[in-house]
């Protein structure tokens, strides 16, 4: 919902790594996004309970543990059905990408990054349809006000304004 209201979206980073979460976070911060950090799966359980969260950004190694099993086990938490997940690693296996999405990610990115392309990433993510939808749907009713006589987008460019959405299937 912060998204939409104005609001810096609120991004929870997950990486064991205090140099690395630090960086990611601080290149985040500047870009106005409200971050937060978690150094193991234990700190990222915590945050989460307390947060409304936008995005959640990743290590697929923590160490001791695998951050793809720990987003599957997240996403079982209660409004956190529709968060995106963003993975980050610098795992050369070849199947890395496959298994990020096949644990729910909607991107990958291999570090070292570019600081520009994850700031690309995060915003991609924060504006996926589905998300959007969710966010939408939120947000409190508006005042009744009589409708336009016309509408916004003319009748004819009407198909070609909605002609890049791609929404679900439920």
């Amino acid at each position: 919902m912060s998204a939409l209201a104005h609001e810096p979206a609120v991004i929870l980073i997950i990486d064991n790594d205090p140099i690395m979460l630090t960086g990611i976070a601080a290149v985040l911060n500047m870009s106005g996004y409200e971050c937060h950090c978690a150094r193991n799966a234990q700190a990222a359980r915590k945050a989460i309970k307390s947060l409304a969260l936008d995005l959640i950004v990743c290590d697929v190694d923590l160490g001791p543990e695998n951050g793809l099993e720990l987003c599957r086990e997240l996403r079982q938490l209660p409004g956190i059905e529709d968060v995106p997940m963003m993975f980050i690693s610098a795992a050369q296996a070849p199947d890395i990408v496959r298994r990020s999405h096949d644990a729910g990610g909607s991107y990958y990115l291999r570090k070292p990054f570019d600081p520009e392309v994850l700031i690309e990433l995060v915003s991609k993510a924060l504006w996926m349809p589905h998300l959007v939808q969710s966010r939408v749907a939120a947000m409190p009713e508006p005042i009744a006000e009589p409708a336009p006589a016309t509408p916004v987008v003319p009748r004819s460019n009407l198909r070609h304004a909605l002609s890049g959405i791609r929404m679900p299937m439920a």
